[in-house]
């Protein structure tokens, strides 16, 4: 990224830094904290646009890796995503949080690299994702009798397994990032996207054109995978390398 940064400092210096008027002028669409963050970006503070990196670069890989064919052509696509960043902050209106901007430049990109490499998941999929696969494995729950559609095996307790507990484990952290890398693009973005970058509902629907209902199945299938992934490691049944 560091050729990224250098564009990015010499951009910035290029230009003049915004007037007092511009950097307080009111963003309607910006998110908590961007305002600040953007004034930063927008006069040219090289630690700002680190910080941006920081933020978002993992989620943006790992969304091109849904429409691209290797990790290489990935981090071209989000490299070129960070460099079409830059050359728009000064027309960056903040109509859309920052986050959001960013993520529709990345599926942009990532669509049209993935159509080269015809590789590419239209959005449309999302319309029609349900596959025939039940959103949770129908044997988990009572088949007949007085408990029928009840729980027979409810989800693995997490109680005892604190989220503090499961990040100090190096195998349930891999666990769960193997569980979404193998999900397909149309679960893997939104699962990204709700549960990763903790876009509301609204942003995701936005971004990938669907509706809300559309986003519903997905979602709740992309976490019952990841779940049913992390109740194995702590059940023993598999083990994370």
């Amino acid at each position: 990224m560091s050729s990224v940064a250098t564009s990015y400092t010499e951009s910035m210096g290029r230009r003049a830094a915004p007037s007092a008027v511009e950097s307080q002028a009111a963003k309607p669409g910006l998110a908590p904290g961007d305002d600040a963050l953007l004034a930063r970006l927008q006069a040219g503070e090289e630690g700002a646009f680190d910080e941006l990196v920081n933020r978002h670069h993992g989620a943006l890989i790992r969304m091109a890796m849904g429409h691209v064919a290797s990790r290489e052509a990935a981090e071209e696509v989000v490299q070129d995503t960070w460099m079409a960043v830059i050359e728009g902050l000064a027309r960056f209106e903040g109509r859309s949080s920052l986050r959001t901007w960013i993520f529709g430049i990345l599926i942009h990109k990532a669509k049209d690299r993935g159509i080269r490499e015809k590789r590419h998941t239209t959005f449309s999929a999302y319309d029609s994702c349900d596959d025939g696969e039940e959103a949770i494995d129908p044997s988990r729950f009572q088949q007949s009798g007085e408990w029928a559609g009840h729980w027979a095996f409810p989800p693995q307790p997490w109680d005892d397994q604190t989220p503090e507990k499961l990040l100090a484990s190096h195998q349930a952290v891999t666990a769960m990032n193997k569980a979404i890398e193998a999900l397909p693009p149309t679960l893997k973005n939104v699962l990204i996207m709700r549960d990763i970058e903790g876009m509301a509902s609204e942003e995701v629907c936005v971004l990938l054109k669907i509706t809300e209902t559309n986003l519903y199945v997905p979602l709740h299938r992309a976490r019952e995978r990841v779940r049913q992934a992390v109740e194995a490691y702590l059940e023993g049944r598999t083990q994370a390398v």
